[in-house]
């Protein structure tokens, strides 16, 4: 065997205020590659002609930093010698980081106590916030959002890697991301977006490929930029099932069929999780490996109305078709039972709804981040999950005054103080708090604890949880080397074969829907019409508004690579009318009505017109909020009228098509959810819609450089009749809407230029 000595040293273009600006790698021939900072204080031992980091720097080879052990013995061994304030730190999941920090808002930090405008700091460098609470609180889980460039994510996971080595017991940062490789850079809550990235469709996107070797593609793609960014864990997949056609986070899912969203989600975790050859650990498990933690426990896409969990008014999941096993499916069938060698997805999320009457041993009506019988009754015993369970994020913390404020969901939990909410979380068998920088109520939780069962038992507690998530930090290699090689990153990140692979599978995301006449495709050099679009004032999830605006939906010098343009309708030889899917202006309740008051609960309406909700259930399922109906206990809206915010969408269709004089017109729809045809789809000559892709992707199938093959991952409705009178969790019970060419809009419909698809994956996949 060689004599295994230190190989080269890399320089970090990190912050001198760190004094981390190198660190050494060691290779073991036949065994781990290390990487160490020079500042931390960790040294090399040498066993049996091997090398071996000391990151708790005590001279001796310690069970957990013997790289040649199972997990699972690391894990142990690390967690009976961490002090409860350590366990209670790697409890935490931090709040959305942003690098650099923001100057206001959720993801507002300091540098040196100056924002970072006003700062003299780098945007790699450590903010006040992180550094507290990573060597304060003992936070080892950080949640990144937008980033200025993979060069900066890379330099800053770096400068945060050696930070926390020189500090306790040596535990690595597990950085994470929501979903961030969306083809408009819209991932959840636009936050998760930054820097050069390959561009994928999301959710119902991929579901509309209808193609699970797509999706582990993407997988597979998307964890080595991750690990490129210094990402191990991914907040994904969603695999709630998406069979309520109002709710606004169906986007994200696979849609509504139990088995294709099963397909997916397990091609999406196998993609993630599974390294290969020289980058393979053990099992699956490696140095191109990324956690997935998959979401949302039981499944939150039941939520009654259409309304979102995120907000009081969207508290609860219901189940009048008595469907919950359904949604639990695709986790079980899915999400643990992988193809590939990691077995089942690593970690796990609830959503934060309450399953509404569906605890049949406790009775409670709580979330499911607190209801026991969600987490340990079902997840934990009846279906044997022991990876790590953490909450969505805040719902430790206290709900808003007004029910439009993005504050704390503790819903159920109300009453409690935010201890007891920890406390209540810890006893349902969650591992892990999503959102909260601060170990001080996790304590307060663990002495409540001690004090009602004793010293040992809560012990025992934390280090179960420990063990489960420090399992996730060894399975991917970040104790023997969390550093990256900047020059790698720049490589890797967003290069050509990536977008490639990724613009490929936004071409197959696209639904033809309409082409009467055989109207598309449209040849190119033939001059095109687009018309403007007004669109309304409208906020962000943060309550962040943007200006109304009128101005063209797309880029037209992109447009002009393919069309002669006109502004003029007379001159054009067709027109193209791009618009977005009707959007709920209030989400389901509305505090503020045009007399001042709060018009309270309201529809939500997937059609563009002004909509009255005279089929909607005349008293609610669930009810109950402090903030909202503490009297009520109700929240029906039928009767009640509402518009879609984009009204104007549908106005400019129907103008076009008068102005263009019979001459085709075509519409492309970038849809979020289900919508309602029947205002326009007889006026107009084609309909081509995406879930979210790059404005090129529609026009390589609008001019025929690509043949469509997208099916619809959801019925589109006949109208919103058949929306009010569906069940919330049953899929495949809406009446589709039928077109003037006889084509129905129901689940895996498409067209392709010779008429509707039917091939091998229709025959899988239908209703």
């Amino acid at each position: 065997m060689k004599k295994n000595t230190v190989t080269f040293i890399i320089a970090l273009m990190g912050s001198l205020s760190l004094s981390a600006q190198q660190f050494f790698i060691v290779k073991n021939n036949n065994g781990a590659t290390l990487g160490y900072s020079a500042n931390s204080g960790v040294k090399i031992l040498s066993a049996g002609g091997l090398k071996f980091k000391d990151l708790n720097r005590n001279g001796k080879l310690d069970r957990y930093e013997d790289w040649r052990l199972s997990v699972e013995e690391r894990a142990k061994d690390l967690a009976s010698k961490m002090t409860v304030e350590q366990i209670a730190g790697l409890m935490l999941y931090s709040r959305h980081q942003a690098l650099p920090a923001g100057v206001a808002g959720y993801n507002m930090g300091t540098y040196n106590g100056k924002v970072f405008p006003d700062s003299k700091a780098k945007a790699s460098d450590l903010n006040d916030q992180q550094k507290l609470f990573l060597k304060d609180d003992n936070l080892r889980h950080v949640l990144l959002t937008s980033v200025q460039s993979p060069e900066i994510a890379a330099i800053w996971n770096n400068n945060a890697q050696a930070f926390v080595e020189g500090i306790g017991l040596g535990i690595p940062a597990n950085n994470s991301s929501d979903p961030r490789h969306t083809a408009l850079a819209t991932s959840e809550f636009n936050a998760g977006a930054g820097g050069k990235i390959s561009m994928w469709p999301d959710g119902l996107g991929m579901a509309a490929t209808f193609d699970p070797k797509i999706v582990e593609q993407f997988g597979q793609i998307a964890a080595q930029e991750y690990r490129a960014l210094g990402i191990a864990t991914a907040l994904s997949p969603q695999i709630d099932l998406g069979t309520e056609p109002r709710w606004y986070r169906i986007s994200m899912t696979f849609g509504e069929s139990p088995l294709l969203t099963t397909d997916m989600g397990r091609a999406y975790i196998d993609g993630f999780q599974t390294s290969y050859g020289n980058a393979e650990i053990k099992d699956g498990w490696g140095y191109k490996s990324v956690n997935a933690m998959v979401k949302h426990w039981p499944s939150g896409g039941a939520e009654e109305g259409g309304r979102d969990g995120h907000w009081a008014y969207g508290k609860f999941t219901v189940y009048p078709g008595n469907n919950l096993q359904q949604h639990i499916d695709p986790f079980v069938n899915g999400a643990f039972k992988l193809n590939g060698k990691t077995s089942k997805a690593s970690a796990v999320m609830p959503y934060y709804t309450i399953t509404f009457n569906q605890d049949k041993k406790y009775k409670e009506n709580v979330a499911n981040g607190f209801s026991k019988y969600i987490i340990t009754d079902l997840l934990r015993d009846k279906y044997g999950y022991d990876g790590v369970v953490c909450t969505d994020w805040l719902v430790t913390g206290d709900e808003g005054k007004t029910p439009n404020l993005f504050a704390g969901k503790p819903w159920g939990a109300e009453a409690l103080s935010i201890a007891e909410r920890h406390y209540k979380v810890l006893m349902a068998g969650v591992d892990q708090f999503g959102g909260n920088n601060d170990k001080k109520p996790v304590l307060e939780a663990y002495q409540m604890g001690v004090k009602e069962y004793g010293e040992k038992f809560m012990r025992a507690r934390f280090e179960r949880s420990a063990v489960r998530l420090l399992k996730n930090i060894f399975r991917v290699g970040l104790f023997e080397n969390p550093y990256l090689n900047v020059d790698e990153t720049k490589a890797i990140v967003g290069n050509a074969e990536f977008m490639k692979a990724g613009y490929d599978a936004q071409l197959k995301s696209i639904v033809l829907l309409k082409n009467k006449g055989n109207v598309l495709p449209q040849k190119e050099r033939q001059t095109v019409y687009i018309p403007k679009i007004y669109t309304a004032p409208t906020k962000d999830w943060w309550g962040i508004y943007t200006a109304a605006k009128l101005d063209y939906p797309v880029n037209m010098d992109l447009v002009k690579k393919y069309y002669n343009v006109t502004d003029v309708p007379e001159q054009a030889d067709f027109a193209i009318v791009f618009v977005s899917s009707p959007q709920s202006a209030e989400g389901g309740y509305d505090i503020n009505d045009r007399n001042g008051g709060s018009n309270g609960y309201v529809p939500i309406s997937l059609q563009y017109g002004t909509y009255t909700a005279e089929y909607a259930r005349s008293k609610s399922i669930a009810a109950g909020d402090p903030v909202i109906d503490p009297s009520i206990k109700d929240r029906a809206y039928k009767g009640k009228t509402v518009t879609a915010s984009n009204v104007m969408d549908l106005r400019t269709i129907l103008d076009t098509k008068e102005m263009m004089k019979g001459k085709p017109v075509i519409v492309s729809i970038t849809a979020s959810k289900p919508m309602i045809f029947s205002e326009f789809e007889k006026e107009v000559n084609g309909i081509v819609l995406n879930f979210g892709v790059s404005t090129q992707a529609v026009l390589d199938i609008i001019s025929g450089k690509t043949e469509p093959s997208g099916l619809l991952p959801v019925q589109m409705p006949a109208n919103m009749k058949t929306v009010e009178e569906q069940k919330e969790d049953v899929p495949f019970d809406l009446i589709p809407h039928k077109d003037t060419e006889g084509n129905r809009y129901d689940f895996a419909y498409g067209l392709n230029w010779k008429g509707v698809i039917k091939d091998v994956r229709t025959e899988r996949y239908h209703k």
